[in-house]
C-alpha cells in the first residue's frame, strides 16, 4: 500500500515537473518572439531592398531593433535624408509588424518595390527625392496604403488605374515625374483621399468628372502640367478644401464662379490661364484665407475692395492682370498682410498713404501700372517697388525714383548678372551683387537699374533666392561670369537707360549653376521661364540646361535689338512651369549670368573729331585773306596785268584747293 501511494507521488511530482517545463519552454519561446519581426515580412525587406537598390540594411539585425541601419538619425548636413522602418509591435502575441517605410533622399536607382504587397500592415510608404524608374506596380492595387509618396523620382507612364484600388488612400503624391496622358477616372473611388498632389508632370486632357467622388479632399495640387480645358465646374464637391494650387496646370479661364462655394479654402494659388480673360471672381466667403495668388489670369475690372476685410491674408498677389481704377485707401482690417504684389496692371490714382507710411517689414511691388500720384524720390524704399509704376506703356516717360538726367550718351553696357565686377579681355563688366529682394528696386546707378518680383512661397526666404552661386567648379572660358548668376522666384528686369538711340546687339549669357544633371534626385529639376527684350519674347518656355546641353555649360543668346526712346529693356519671368522641388524645395525661377549691349553703329571718335575742328579754325581765316587778296590783285589793284599770270601760279602751288574758285 506504501509502495503504492510513493508510485503515485512519484507520477504526480514528474506530471507538475513537466508541465513546469513545457511552461517554461513556452515562456522562453514567446520571449524569444516578442519583439521580433514576422519572419515573412523580414524575407519581403531583403527583396524591397533588392527592388530600389538599398544596399546597407543590416539584415543581421532585426529590423524592429532600432539599430542604426533601419532607423538612421537625420542630420543638419542631409536635411532631406530619411531612412527608417517603423514597425508596431502591440499586436496580440507580441509579434511585430511593419507599419511604415521612409526612403527619402537616397538616391535609390532601382523601381518601384512590388513586394510591399508582402507587408499587410504597411501603412505609410514614401519615397521621395530618390532615382526610382519605371511605374506603379499592379501588386500595389492590392495594398492597404493610407499615405503614399514617390515624388521626385524618374517614373514615367500613364498613371495607372489601378490605382484607384487602394480606398484605403488618404494621401497621394507623385509630383516631380514624367507621367503622361490623362488622369484615370478610377482615382474618382479613392473616397477617402484628403491630399492629392500631380503637380510637375506631363498630364494631359481635362479632369475626369469621377473626381468629383473626392468630397473629402482638403490639398489638391496641379500646377505645371498641360490640362486643357477650363478648370471644372464640378470642384464645388470639394466642400472640404483648404488649399488649391493650379500655376501654369494648361487650363484656361475663366475661374468657375462657383468657387465661391469653397468657403473652407485658405490658401489659393491659381495662374497662368490661357484664353480669354474675365471678371475679378467672387471670392469673398473665403473669410479665412491667409495666401491668395491670382496672377497672370487675365482677370480685369476694380481691384475688389472686399480683401479688405479678410483679417488674416498675409501674401496677395495679383500681378500681371488688367485691374484698373483706384486703390482702396483704407486697408486697416489687413492686420497680417506682410507683402502685395500688383505687377503689371492698369491701376491709376493716387498711391494710399497706408502703402507709402507702412515700415519695411512690409513689402509691396507695384511696378508697371499707370499710377497719377507717386511718392517723391526721397521717400522710395527697398521693400516698395515702384519701377515704372506710373508708366502707362510709355518708354519715354521717366523712371520712378530717378531723375531724367543722363551725364553722358552711352554706346554698350556689361553686366555680370549677380557677381562682383568682372574683366574679360579689354571689357569691364560691372558689378550687380547687391542682394535682392521680394519687391526691390534701388535705383543705385544712372544708367542701368534691377528690378525684382516675387518670394519662394514654400520655404523660409534667403538670399540665395536672388543671387546662384556654383555648386561645382566651372571649367568653361571666362568662368568667372557664371560663377554667380542672378535669379528671383518670379520676375527680374533690367532696365537700361542713356543708349543712343539705334540698333544694338543684345547677348545674353545663360548657365546653370544650381540644377545638377547626374544620376541623382538632383538632377531631376526643370527651370523653365520666359525671356522679353522691349516686351518682346524672344525665349519662350526657355530651358538652359536644354539648349547649353548640360549643366555647367554656356548658351548665349544673341538678338537685334532696335532702341528709339534711349531705353533698352531685359526682363525675365517664370510663368508656373518646371520643378519646385529640386533639387530642394524652393529651387526655381528665372536665371541669368551676363548681359551684353553694344550697338551697331561707330560712335563718334571724339579725338578725330577735335583735330579736325582745330584745322578748321586755322584754314578757313587763311582761305577768305587769299579770296579777297586775289580778288584785289584780279582788278589790277596789286600790280598790272602782265604780273598777273606767274603770281597766279605761284598761288595755286600754295593754296591748290582755291582752283576752282580761280
Amino acid at each position: 500500500m506504501a509502495a503504492a501511494v510513493s508510485d503515485i507521488l512519484r507520477m504526480t511530482f514528474s506530471l507538475l515537473l513537466l508541465m513546469l517545463l513545457t511552461f517554461c519552454m513556452k515562456s522562453i519561446k514567446l520571449e524569444a518572439q516578442a519583439g521580433l519581426l514576422a519572419s515573412d515580412e523580414a524575407d519581403a525587406l531583403r527583396e524591397i531592398a533588392t527592388q530600389v537598390g538599398k544596399m546597407d540594411w543590416n539584415n543581421k539585425v532585426d529590423p524592429c531593433s532600432n539599430e542604426t541601419s533601419w532607423v538612421t538619425p537625420t542630420s543638419s548636413q542631409r536635411p532631406m535624408f530619411d531612412n527608417k522602418v517603423v514597425c508596431n509591435c502591440s499586436f496580440p502575441g507580441g509579434v511585430c509588424h511593419i507599419v511604415a517605410i521612409f526612403l527619402k533622399g537616397q538616391d535609390l536607382a532601382g523601381s518601384l518595390p512590388k513586394s510591399i504587397v508582402k507587408l499587410p500592415y504597411l501603412k505609410n510608404l514614401d519615397l521621395w527625392a530618390n532615382y526610382l524608374s519605371g511605374t506603379i506596380p499592379r501588386e500595389w492595387a492590392n495594398t492597404k496604403l493610407e499615405i503614399l509618396s514617390v515624388a521626385v523620382n524618374r517614373l514615367s507612364g500613364p498613371i495607372p488605374s489601378y490605382l484607384g484600388n487602394i480606398t484605403t488612400l488618404r494621401y497621394l503624391n507623385i509630383q516631380n515625374n514624367m507621367f503622361s496622358g490623362t488622369v484615370p477616372p478610377e482615382l474618382g473611388n479613392l473616397i477617402n483621399l484628403e491630399n492629392i498632389t500631380l503637380s510637375a508632370n506631363n498630364l494631359t486632357g481635362e479632369l475626369p468628372l469621377a473626381l468629383a467622388n473626392l468630397t473629402k479632399l482638403k490639398e489638391l495640387r496641379l500646377s505645371s502640367n498641360n490640362f486643357i480645358g477650363r478648370i471644372p465646374d464640378f470642384i464645388q464637391s470639394w466642400k472640404q478644401l483648404d488649399k488649391l494650387e493650379i500655376q501654369a496646370g494648361g487650363f484656361s479661364g475663366p475661374i468657375p464662379s462657383n468657387i465661391s462655394l469653397l468657403t473652407g479654402i485658405t490658401e489659393l494659388r491659381i495662374s497662368n490661364l490661357l484664353g480669354d480673360g474675365s471678371e475679378f471672381p467672387n471670392i469673398e466667403p473665403m473669410e479665412g484665407m491667409t495666401y491668395l495668388m491670382l496672377s497672370n489670369c487675365n482677370l480685369s475690372g476694380s481691384f475688389p475692395g472686399y480683401l479688405t476685410t479678410m483679417a488674416r491674408l498675409k501674401v496677395l498677389d495679383l500681378s500681371f492682370n488688367r485691374l484698373k481704377g483706384d486703390l482702396p485707401t483704407n486697408y486697416d482690417s489687413l492686420v497680417s498682410l506682410e507683402k502685395i504684389y500688383l505687377t503689371r496692371n492698369m491701376l491709376s490714382g493716387p498711391i494710399p498713404t497706408w502703402i507709402e507710411s507702412r515700415n519695411t517689414r512690409y513689402e509691396f511691388d507695384l511696378s508697371y501700372n499707370n499710377f497719377t500720384e507717386i511718392p517723391a524720390p526721397t521717400n522710395c524704399k527697398e521693400t516698395l517697388n515702384l519701377f515704372k509704376s506710373s508708366w502707362g506703356g510709355n518708354y519715354s516717360k521717366p523712371v520712378e525714383c530717378l531723375t531724367d538726367f543722363c551725364s553722358k550718351d552711352q554706346y554698350a553696357v556689361h553686366i555680370n548678372c549677380g557677381g562682383p565686377e568682372t574683366t574679360i579681355g579689354n571689357t569691364i563688366y560691372e558689378a550687380d551683387d547687391e542682394p535682392g529682394g521680394a519687391t526691390k528696386y534701388v535705383p543705385k546707378r544712372e544708367v542701368w537699374q534691377l528690378s525684382t518680383t516675387g518670394h519662394v512661397w514654400d520655404v523660409r526666404p534667403t538670399a540665395d533666392d536672388y543671387i546662384a552661386q556654383n555648386k561645382s567648379v566651372l571649367r568653361m572660358s571666362n568662368s568667372q561670369l557664371y560663377t554667380n548668376a542672378r535669379l528671383t522666384p518670379l520676375s527680374l528686369t533690367y532696365h537700361v537707360r542713356c543708349l543712343v538711340n539705334g540698333n544694338y546687339m543684345v547677348k545674353l549669357h545663360f548657365a546653370e549653376i544650381v540644377m545638377r544633371d547626374n544620376r541623382s534626385f538632383y538632377g531631376l529639376g526643370r527651370r523653365i521661364f520666359d525671356v522679353y527684350i522691349q516686351d518682346k519674347v524672344v525665349l519662350k518656355d526657355f530651358d538652359i540646361v536644354k539648349e547649353a546641353q548640360g549643366v555647367d555649360k554656356v548658351y548665349i543668346h544673341n538678338s537685334t535689338t532696335l532702341v528709339t526712346d534711349r531705353a533698352l529693356e531685359i526682363r525675365l519671368h517664370w510663368a508656373g512651369k518646371g520643378t519646385t522641388t529640386s533639387p530642394k524645395i524652393g529651387i526655381y525661377g528665372p536665371l541669368i549670368s551676363a548681359i551684353d549691349i553694344e550697338s551697331q553703329f561707330k560712335p563718334p571718335n571724339k579725338g578725330k573729331r577735335k583735330r579736325l575742328i582745330v584745322a578748321g579754325v586755322v584754314v578757313l581765316p587763311l582761305f577768305f585773306i587769299f579770296v579777297l587778296l586775289f580778288t584785289l590783285w584780279w582788278k589790277g589793284y596789286l600790280g598790272g596785268k602782265k604780273s598777273r599770270d606767274p603770281g597766279l601760279q605761284k598761288i595755286f602751288v600754295f593754296f591748290p584747293f582755291t582752283v576752282m574758285i580761280a
